[in-house]
This record gives C-alpha cells, sequence and structure tokens, in this order.
C-alpha cells in the first residue's frame, strides 16, 4: 500500500527546501564526475535507503529522513572539546539544532504545529527503541553509514585496533532493531574488505 501524503505540494516543497540548505555545503564528494555538496548527498541516501528499507514509511518520517543532517556542517565536531563528554554534548546539541532548522522550514511550507512537533521528536532520537518511527528512522541511519560511510570512517582512523571497531560496530548494532539486523545482512551493500570484521562483531 502505498503512503497517503495529505498535501503532495507542501511534501515536496520541503524537500526543496532541505535541499536547498544542504545545497550550501562547503564541502562536496564527487558523484558521476561532479563535486556534490556532501549534506545533500547523505540527504538523497537517507531517502533512497529509506524507500529500500521501508517504502510505506509514514510522511513524518520521509521529512525526517530527508532533514537528518540538515546544515551539519555548521557546528563542526572540533567546536567542542575533543574528548566524550564533549562528543555527547555535540551530538545532543545537534540533534535540537537539527529539529530546530527542519521546523523553521515544515512551517514555512505549512505543515501545522502538530506534526512539527512529530517530525522533532524523530530528529532528536526521542524513545528510541519505544517508538517505532524513532526506530525506523534509526535503523536507516545505521544502513546509510555501512554502506556509504564506514570505509572511509575506517580510513579516517587507521590508529583504531581491531577491538576497537568491534566495539564501534558492536554499538551500532544495538541501536538497530530485528528488521534493521536483516538488512544489514541482506539488503544493502556491505563494503566488501570489512564484511569479516563486521560478521566477527555481530556475532
Amino acid at each position: 500500500m502505498e503512503t497517503k501524503i495529505e498535501n503532495k505540494t507542501r511534501f515536496d516543497n520541503a524537500f526543496l527546501l532541505f535541499d536547498a540548505a544542504n545545497s550550501e555545503d562547503p564541502s562536496h564528494e564527487v558523484i558521476n564526475g561532479l563535486p556534490t555538496p556532501k549534506a545533500l548527498i547523505y540527504s538523497q541516501r537517507m531517502s533512497e535507503m529509506l524507500t529500500r528499507f521501508a517504502p510505506n514509511a509514514t510522511e513524518a518520517v520521509q521529512l525526517a529522513a530527508r532533514c537528518q543532517h540538515i546544515r551539519r556542517w555548521e557546528s563542526p565536531r572540533n567546536s567542542y572539546p575533543m574528548d566524550m563528554t564533549g562528543y555527547k554534548k555535540w551530538r545532543t546539541d545537534l540533534q535540537k539544532f537539527h529539529a530546530e532548522t527542519a521546523g523553521q522550514i515544515l512551517r514555512e511550507v505549512g505543515y501545522e504545529e502538530d506534526f512539527i512537533v512529530c517530525v522533532q521528536s524523530l530528529l532528536r532520537k526521542e524513545s528510541l527503541k519505544q517508538n517505532p518511527e524513532t526506530q525506523l528512522l534509526e535503523d536507516v541511519i545505521a544502513l546509510v553509514f555501512l554502506e556509504h560511510y564506514l570505509t572511509e570512517f575506517v580510513a579516517q582512523h587507521a590508529e583504531y585496533d581491531e577491538a576497537k571497531w568491534i566495539d564501534i560496530l558492536q554499538k551500532t548494532w544495538r541501536k538497530m532493531s530485528p528488521q534493521g539486523h536483516e538488512a544489514a545482512l541482506k539488503l544493502i551493500k556491505l563494503p566488501e574488505a570489512l564484511v569479516p570484521l563486521i560478521l566477527k562483531a555481530v556475532g
């Protein structure tokens, strides 16, 4: 059954404004020979993965997936202390920032406040493991990371030993649902060189 979107124009306009915001990312990745803003690529990958994993996702989840990292470059990791406390503060502040930024756009295109609050709750990852929609968004985030960003992340942290990588992968795995686990092993294209490590981490 196809997901019912109450106001397609409003929905499409939200996507257009999310993409316009993410197109301002000064960092680029070459896609099909063309430099493309990284934040825009990420948002498109989130939507594509959501379509593959949960094609009947609600309108709120579709919107949250598209703006999950909206304008993230404005709050770089190195603007916070480079320790675990700083990392947790950065992540919490980012979720609030994404929620506020998305909320402004959703109001601009005409969404009601109750609906906006719902999308913002998803972006803040509230009630993970209890709210099926929050869990779905978290699964998609993890699947996009494993398929598109794990190889780069490993290359950036060559100082980590195998035990550290197993710990990172197990933490990612614990955030996912059983359906997310199944998709990670069957639906997505895992980086071939890292498959043995991934399988070792998840048992």
